[in-house]
């Protein structure tokens, strides 16, 4: 096969933005090179590492974490315009991104947050990556927005989930991972999380969503809720006017968008979807 150049579109959804690592592996595996990549908050992350050649970095971080080490990142800033600020997850994260600008990178990139102000997506293809990451991942009202030529910038899942309208069309391939697909877990992927939780871990993720509770749904529910809704409806319309020419879709039932402790379970996922998906596309 000669090799294929690809445009990647890293979707938003939370702790299921590690299947986006599953994928990429394979397409590496197979043959294909990544010339560019546009992503929306969590898409935006592993896109940006990608971009700058540390994802290999971020992954052996991440699959050493267990509840606790999540927790152990949770700065609680309770401000009007967040309960998290997010500044022990990018203190950390600068160990990878250093001080890079986009334009300097070897590979595309392209990161959307959402000005809440203006009601206006925000496209970013050039300055600081970090502060472009940062931007395209602070959920409302869990994280602090992103300051960016005088623009309070929140989460790119509000306004693009899926950017594959920003992506960079000079390629042979425009392949789109959504995670924000609605189907069941096929059985064949089952093994994948035969893995339980621990009793503790299982507790701790009941205080994180029942510690403002009213009623049967807790505060944190209503808003991951409403924003995965929000994000699979903006979805299914943007694939009505932009199809990519190969679609990844990876099930929004694999865990909890907050479950960050379960990489491993996450990118094997990822690696293996893609696999399907690629496989029906050389066939």
């Amino acid at each position: 096969m000669d090799k294929k150049r690809v445009s990647l579109v890293l979707g938003s959804g939370g702790a299921r933005g590690y299947a986006h690592i599953g994928v990429i592996e394979e397409l590496e595996k197979r043959g294909y090179e990544i010339v560019s990549v546009s992503g929306s908050s969590m898409g935006a992350l592993i896109g940006g590492l990608y971009a700058s050649g540390k994802l290999e970095e971020y992954k052996k971080w991440v699959l050493e974490f267990n509840v606790f080490d999540v927790l152990k990142l949770v700065d609680f800033a309770f401000k009007k315009s967040g309960m998290i600020n997010g500044q022990k997850v990018f203190e950390k994260l600068e160990e990878f991104i250093k001080d890079i600008n986009i334009e300097d990178l070897d590979i595309k990139f392209t990161a959307v947050a959402s000005d809440i102000n203006s009601r206006e997506e925000v496209v970013i293809n050039s300055g600081s990556l970090k502060d472009a990451i940062r931007a395209s991942i602070a959920i409302p009202t869990l994280f602090t927005p992103q300051k960016i030529e005088k623009r309070l910038l929140f989460d790119g899942g509000l306004c693009n989930p899926l950017p594959i309208s920003c992506v960079d069309k000079n390629s042979d391939l425009i392949i789109a991972v959504n995670l924000n697909d609605n189907s069941e877990i096929k059985e064949e992927y089952s093994d994948i999380f035969t893995k339980t939780d621990s009793l503790l871990a299982l507790k701790i993720s009941e205080f994180i969503t029942n510690k403002s509770k009213k009623g049967k749904i807790s505060y944190f529910e209503i808003i991951s809720n409403s924003i995965e809704t929000m994000q699979e409806v903006i979805t299914k319309q943007q694939l009505k006017e932009n199809s990519p020419d190969i679609m990844i879709n990876i099930s929004s039932k694999v865990c909890k968008f907050y479950e960050f402790h379960k990489a491993n379970e996450l990118i094997e996922y990822g690696r293996r979807v893609a696999k399907e998906y690629l496989e029906k596309e050389k066939n």
